[in-house]
């Protein structure tokens, strides 16, 4: 039984990691401080081959001991949040996660050293592609277009640096995977979000599916949506991104290699609205939207390949969107009811 530590394993995307990786055979140890969302339950934490250990990741001595005996890391530390949490945390997300992403890299050059740490998987993000002139995006194209102008973006282009050097004056080996606009259940109100109106709803998450059920649920109408509502984004499911996450772990192809992991399929806002929409109303209720002043930093497109991923790993994303919701909006109806988003 191989042996993975996961950072940011009480996270939104942690939680679908974790527990695709104990289906999987994996041993896990998680390491999380709670700082986002506080103390919370998962499932699998009565599972015998899940440990957790609440502490920092930026605690060299403590993740090089935890390191010292595993066969895989993966580094999904990070605070990470909605468009409206980009603007409020601007200076944070790049010192903090910079701060992160260094201390868990020397650990892992450290355990490295000891010869039992097989490889690093980073956990990139569709932001370093926030700045592109071409779609869909491939892998290459990070090095090839101007730099995220978010700092959020441009320190997740800074954790593929990270990774490379290491590879380059360590010889650290490496995957690198960039999810693309996650979808699940297990998302909660973060500690640190700063509420925004919209319309007759004050939201916190800024993340586009919680938040458009969120408002239908409470009866907006006209339903509010950021700018135009004309965005692109591939909703991808958190159980699909995990599988690909997971599988890229121990596949020979995947050392000192980036993919992109995401659906192939893409939808505007004015779109993801819809769907949502009837999923909630019915068919004969008329959707009507309006328009909320867009943030700086929302891409209106990003577009994905995922030629590399489905060619070199056999991944693909199949999960369509409206199965998705299916899953998604009892959550939330319920997460609603209990104050807890």
């Amino acid at each position: 039984m191989k042996k993975v530590v996961v950072t940011g394993s009480a996270g939104f995307i942690g939680g679908y990691i974790v527990e695709e990786l104990l289906n999987q055979g994996y041993e896990v140890v998680g390491v999380d401080n709670y700082s986002k969302y506080g103390p919370i339950k998962k499932s699998y934490d009565d599972n015998p081959n899940y440990r957790l250990v609440v502490g920092d990741v930026q605690d060299v001595e403590l993740m090089t001991e935890l390191l010292s005996d595993a066969d895989h890391f993966i580094a999904g530390a990070a605070l990470i949040g909605g468009i409206s949490y980009f603007h409020t945390y601007a200076y944070d997300l790049i010192a903090q996660n910079e701060r992160i992403i260094a201390s868990s890299v020397d650990a892992a050059i450290a355990a490295h050293k000891q010869g039992r740490l097989e490889k690093v998987t980073y956990m990139s993000s569709s932001m370093v592609f926030e700045s592109t002139d071409r779609w869909p995006s491939k892998e290459g194209d990070e090095r090839l277009v101007p730099p995220p102008l978010s700092s959020y973006g441009f320190q997740k282009l800074a954790v593929e640096y990270f990774a490379r050097a290491a590879w380059d004056q360590y010889k650290l080996p490496y995957t690198i995977l960039r999810p693309f606009n996650c979808v699940g259940i297990g998302e909660s109100r973060a500690l640190g979000d700063v509420e925004i109106d919209s319309g007759n709803v004050k939201l916190a998450m800024s993340h586009v599916v919680p938040d458009l059920v969120q408002k239908v649920l409470k009866g907006q109408d006209p339903l509010h949506i950021l700018g135009e509502g004309d965005q692109v984004r591939h909703y991808t499911y958190g159980g699909d991104l995990a599988r690909g996450i997971v599988l890229s772990l121990d596949h020979p192809a995947a050392r000192n290699e980036d993919f992109n992991v995401s659906t192939a399929e893409g939808h505007t806002v004015k779109e993801l609205a819809e769907v949502i929409w009837r999923k909630i109303k019915g068919p004969d209720v008329p959707l009507r939207l309006t328009s909320d002043p867009g943030f700086e930093h929302d891409v209106q497109k990003r577009v994905p390949d995922v030629t590399k991923a489905k060619e070199v790993l056999g991944f693909e994303a199949t999960t369509k969107l409206e199965d998705m919701l299916d899953e998604v909006i009892p959550w939330i109806e319920n997460a609603v009811k209990d104050g807890t988003i």
